[in-house]
C-alpha cells in the first residue's frame, strides 16, 4: 500500500481531537445536568464498580489482538489476521462469565437503598461486551487502512447515543439510574455495530460495481489511499473467520507478539484502572466517596480523552509502521529515522507543554471550574483539592503516555518480554503504595500512587529510548524539556492566578475568571512564538501530505 503513515495519523489524530472535544463538551454539558439528577453514590456504582467491570473485560479481551496486529499491517496475510481476531469473541464470553461472577458473588453489592438494579447493570456490561468484540475485525481494518474520518464518526455516534439514552431515561424515572446505563450502553453499542457493518457492505459493493474508481461512501468518508488494489477483501463474507487452503488458520508470529501483549496487558490494566481495583476489591472508600472521586478524576482527565488520548493512539499506529521492531536504528533508513526523531522531540515538547498548562492553572480554578460543573456542593469539601492533585497527574499522564507509547511501538519480542516483568513489579508496588497512601491521606492518595506509578513508567520508557538512540545522532528527548520563556509564562501565571483566587474568587468570580484568561493568552501566546519552529514544522508537514495526496 503506497500510503503515508505521518499523514495519516496526523489527520487521525486531528480528526479525534475535533470530534473529542465537540461531542465531549456535549456530554460534559448533558454529564453537569445529570449530576444533579442522580446522588453520588449511585454514581460511584455506575461508574467506578460497572464501568471497570467493561473496562476489565474489553482491555483484556482486544488490547493485546489490536497491538499485534496494527503491527507493519502492510505484510500481513488478512485471512489469517481475520481469523486470529475472532478469537476475541470466545475469550471475552469467558472473561464475562468469570469477572460477572466476580462482581455479582465475590464483591460487596451495593445497599439495597443505594440501587436495586445492580444486577441488571452486570449483565448489561457483559452482553455488550460481547456484541462489541464482533465488531472488531472491521475495526481493526478501518484503522489499518485508513478510514479515518469514517472511525472517528462512529466513535462519536456511540458516545452520542450512549449519552442522549441515558439522559432521557435518568431524567424520566432519576430511581432507575443503572437501569438507564444499561440501556444506554447495550444500546450504543447495537448501533455501533449495526453501522461498521452496513458501511463495509456498502463500501465493498461500490468497489465491485465500479472497480476503476476511487470508491468509498460519501466523499467526506473517503479514506486518503492511492490504489484501489490495496484493499483485500471483495465480500463481507471474508471479515468472517474461515478455513485457509494450503496454509495455517493464523500467523503464529503474529500470535506469539498477541501473546507478549496480553500478558502485558494484564499488568498495564491494574496500573490503569489500580485506584478502582483498590476501591472495588478493599471497599476503602464508601460508593458516596467513590462517587465524588469519579467525578473529580473524570473532570481532570478531560485533557486525557480530549487530546492525549488520541495523539498517543496515532502516534503508536506511525511509529510502528515506521520504526521496526527488530533493527538497530542506525540499520533502518535514516531518512525515516530522522523524521520519526523528529515527530517524537515535537511531540514530546508539545504534551509536556499542555501538562505544565494544567498543573499551572489548575491551582487556582478547581473550585471554580467544580462550581461551574456539579454545583456548591461540589465544590465544596474534599473535592478542589482532589481536582488541584490530579493536575500533577495530567502533566505525569502526558509525558507517560508519549514515552511509553513509542517504547510499546518499537520494542521486540525479548523486549517486550522483559517490559512485562517489570509491569509485574510496578503492578504490586503500585497496589501496595494505594493502599498505604488511601489510608494515610484518603482519596487524594489514589492520585498520589497514581503519580508515583507513572512516574516510574515514565523512568523506564525514557530509559528504553536513550539506550535505543544511543551512539546516533538523534536526540527525542530533548523534548521534555520545554522552552525557557514559556516555562517562565507558565510559572508566572500560576502565582497570579492563585492570588487572584485569595482576592476575588468570594467576591467576583467573573474578575477571577478574566485574570485567567488573560494569564492563559499571554502563555499560549509565548509558546507560539518560542516554538515557532514546531508550529512552522507541523503545519509544512501538513500541508507537504494534503498535496502530496490531491
Amino acid at each position: 500500500m503506497a500510503k503515508n503513515f505521518l499523514k495519516s495519523s496526523l489527520q487521525n489524530a486531528s480528526f479525534n481531537i475535533i470530534f473529542q472535544i465537540m461531542f465531549r463538551c456535549l456530554t460534559f454539558l448533558m454529564n453537569a445536568f445529570v449530576l444533579r439528577h442522580v446522588e453520588q453514590a449511585v454514581i460511584g456504582v455506575m461508574n467506578v464498580r460497572l464501568l471497570l467491570l467493561e473496562s476489565t473485560i474489553l482491555f483484556l479481551s482486544r488490547e493485546a489482538f489490536r497491538r499485534a496486529c496494527l503491527t507493519n499491517t502492510t505484510s500481513h496475510n488478512w485471512a489469517q489476521v481475520i481469523n486470529l481476531l475472532w478469537l476475541m469473541v470466545p475469550l471475552c464470553s469467558v472473561m464475562c462469565v468469570l469477572f460477572g461472577w466476580v462482581w455479582l458473588n465475590v464483591l460487596e453489592l451495593p445497599d439495597p437503598k443505594i440501587t436495586r438494579h445492580y444486577t441488571i447493570g452486570v449483565y448489561a456490561i457483559a452482553i455488550s461486551c460481547v456484541i462489541e468484540m464482533c465488531v472488531e475485525p472491521l475495526y481493526l481494518v478501518s484503522q489499518a487502512f485508513l478510514f479515518v474520518r469514517f472511525r472517528v464518526l462512529m466513535d462519536t455516534v456511540n458516545v452520542i447515543v450512549r449519552t442522549t439514552v441515558f439522559t432521557v431515561l435518568v431524567l424520566w424515572w432519576p430511581e432507575g439510574a443503572v437501569v438507564a446505563f444499561s440501556a444506554a450502553q447495550i444500546a450504543a453499542v447495537v448501533v455501533y455495530t449495526t453501522c461498521y457493518y452496513l458501511y463495509f457492505a456498502r463500501y465493498l459493493e461500490e468497489r465491485r460495481s465500479r472497480p476503476q474508481a476511487a470508491i468509498g461512501s460519501p466523499r467526506h468518508l473517503q479514506r486518503p489511499t492511492s490504489s484501489e488494489d490495496d484493499f483485500p477483501f471483495t465480500h463481507m463474507s471474508e471479515f468472517l473467520p474461515r478455513r485457509l487452503e494450503n496454509q495455517p488458520a493464523v500467523d503464529w508470529k503474529l500470535c506469539v507478539l498477541t501473546w507478549s501483549f496480553f500478558k502485558q496487558g494484564i499488568l498495564k490494566q491494574i496500573l490503569t484502572e489500580g485506584e478502582r481495583y483498590v476501591m472495588t476489591l478493599f471497599s476503602v472508600l464508601t460508593f458516596y466517596e467513590q462517587g465524588v472521586f469519579d467525578v473529580v478524576n473524570n473532570l481532570g482527565s478531560l485533557a486525557a480523552r480530549f487530546l492525549f488520548r488520541p495523539i498517543e493512539e496515532s502516534a503508536y499506529f506511525y511509529f510502528s509502521q515506521l520504526v521496526n521492531r527488530d533493527k538497530p536504528i542506525d540499520d533502518q533508513n535514516p531518512y525515516q529515522m530522522k523524521e520519526a526523531s523528529q515527530v517524537l522531540q515535537r511531540l514530546l515538547r508539545t504534551v509536556v507543554s499542555l501538562g505544565l498548562v494544567a498543573l499551572c492553572f489548575g491551582q487556582a480554578y478547581a473550585r471554580l471550574v467544580l462550581l461551574l460543573y456539579g454545583g456548591t456542593s461540589l465544590a465544596a469539601g474534599l473535592a478542589p483539592l482532589l481536582l488541584k492533585v490530579h493536575s500533577l497527574a495530567i502533566l505525569l499522564l502526558a509525558i507517560n503516555g508519549t514515552t511509553e507509547c513509542y517504547a510499546l511501538a518499537t520494542m521486540d519480542t525479548a523486549h517486550l518480554d522483559r517490559y512485562n516483568r517489570v509491569m509485574a513489579g510496578l503492578s504490586v508496588g503500585f497496589m501496595l503504595v494505594s493502599w498505604v497512601f488511601t489510608r494515610l491521606c484518603g482519596s487524594v492518595g489514589f492520585i498520589l500512587a497514581n503519580c508515583c506509578n507513572m512516574l516510574a513508567r515514565i523512568i523506564h520508557s525514557v530509559l528504553f529510548i536513550r539506550r535505543r538512540y544511543q551512539g546516533t545522532v538523534f536526540t527525542p528527548l530533548d523534548g521534555l524539556v520545554p522552552g525557557r520563556k514559556f516555562l517562565i509564562s507558565a510559572l508566572s501565571s500560576a502565582l497570579i492566578t492563585m492570588a487572584s483566587e485569595v482576592y476575588f474568587y468570594e467576591t467576583s468570580k467573573l474578575a477571577h475568571f478574566l485574570v485567567g484568561a488573560t494569564c492563559l493568552a499571554v502563555t499560549c501566546l509565548t509558546w507560539l512564538f518560542e516554538e515557532r519552529d514546531l508550529v512552522t514544522f507541523g503545519v509544512d508537514r501538513w500541508r507537504r501530505q494534503s498535496l502530496k495526496v490531491d
